[in-house]
C-alpha cells in the first residue's frame, strides 16, 4: 500500500474507531476499499492490511450490513469481491435511521412512561407533589428536545429539508427561552 493510501486508511480507521459503530479494522478495511478503483478480493484485502483473510470476512460482514461495502461479482473470478459505497447521503440516511432515530425513540418512550407512571401515582404529600412538578418539567423538556430531533432525523433520511412547517407539526410544550435549571 502506498503512502498516501497508508494514511488515509488509518485515519478512517480512526474515524470510525470513535464512531460508536465500527471498528477500527472495519474504518481501515472501508478506506481501503474506497481508494480502489476495481473491486478487491479478501485475500488482496487481507494482504494490503496485513491481517488474517478470516478476520477481513467477519469485519466486512458488517460493513455490508451497514451498506458501506458491497459484494460483486468480478467475471472470471470464484473468490468474493468487494467496493466501497460512494453515495454518502444514502449511507448517512441509513446510519441516521437505524442507529440513532431508534436511539431518540428509546428515550421519548422512557420519557412517556415516566410520565404516566408519575400521573398514576396516588395522593401525595406536599413534598411529594413538589418532586413529581419538577420531574415532569423535566421530563418535558426532555421530551421536547429529542421530539424535535426525532423529526429532524425524520427530515433528514426522507431527503426532506426541516422547515418551520416541520418543527410546527412537533407538539413543544416547553418554551426554551434562556438558561434555566428546571
Amino acid at each position: 500500500m502506498d503512502r498516501l493510501t497508508a494514511i488515509f486508511v488509518d485515519g478512517i480507521g480512526a474515524a470510525a474507531a470513535t464512531s460508536g459503530i465500527l471498528t477500527q479494522l472495519q474504518g481501515r478495511i472501508f478506506g481501503r476499499l474506497y481508494l480502489e478503483s476495481q473491486p478487491m478480493s479478501l485475500d488482496d484485502v487481507a494482504a494490503e492490511l496485513e491481517q488474517s483473510k478470516s478476520n477481513i470476512s467477519v469485519n466486512i460482514r458488517g460493513l455490508v450490513e451497514w451498506h458501506l461495502v458491497r459484494r460483486v461479482r468480478v467475471g472470471g473470478s470464484r473468490k468474493d469481491h468487494y467496493e466501497a459505497a460512494t453515495d454518502f447521503w444514502r449511507l448517512m440516511q441509513e446510519v441516521l435511521e437505524r442507529r440513532y432515530r431508534f436511539n431518540v425513540r428509546q428515550v421519548l418512550v422512557a420519557v412517556d412512561e415516566s410520565s404516566r407512571a408519575s400521573q398514576a401515582a396516588g395522593s401525595r404529600s406536599a413534598a411529594e407533589k413538589e418532586r413529581a412538578a419538577f420531574v415532569a418539567a423535566r421530563l418535558e423538556k426532555l421530551r421536547s428536545y429529542f421530539a424535535v430531533l426525532d423529526a429532524g432525523i425524520a427530515a433528514f433520511t426522507q431527503g426532506k429539508p426541516l422547515s418551520p412547517e416541520t418543527l410546527q407539526q412537533v407538539p413543544l410544550r416547553v418554551a426554551g427561552r434562556g438558561r434555566d435549571r428546571a
